[in-house]
């Protein structure tokens, strides 16, 4: 059965979509690289289970590579590959929108603090 999507963000959504997926993005668009224990750093929120059935996800739906070492202990290590790339441009966008939001909400009176600005994380992998 043909599958029909009403407009294209739906497409992107079934893919990125959910909490976690485009936050994972946006950590292997600024650091290349990442093993399994450093996302549970850099994103504390997510449980082992989420984050795992998350990266599998991206995977089969070829945003990002998972290389598996052959040593012990197991190292893992998963990269955006050319096609996850390509969502660079949508991904910084939606940080940049997300710190602006989160000024509105300071401007407001609202008791919001965002820990790193896209532009700190850029900043850190170039030095």
């Amino acid at each position: 059965m043909q599958k029909i999507y009403n407009i294209g963000v739906e497409a992107t959504l079934e893919v990125i979509g959910g909490k976690w997926k485009p936050v994972i993005l946006c950590h292997l668009n600024h650091h290349g690289k990442i093993r399994t224990n450093e996302f549970r750093r850099l994103i504390p929120g997510i449980s082992q289970k989420m984050l795992t059935s998350q990266l599998r996800e991206l995977e089969q739906a070829g945003l990002i590579n998972r290389k598996v070492f052959n040593q012990v202990p197991p190292k893992v290590e998963y990269s955006l590959t050319t096609y996850g790339q390509g969502m660079e441009p949508i991904l910084n966008m939606l940080c940049t929108w997300g710190e602006k939001h989160v000024e509105l909400l300071q401007e407001n009176g609202e008791d919001v603090m965002l820990k790193q600005r896209d532009d700190d994380i850029a900043m850190q992998q170039t030095s």
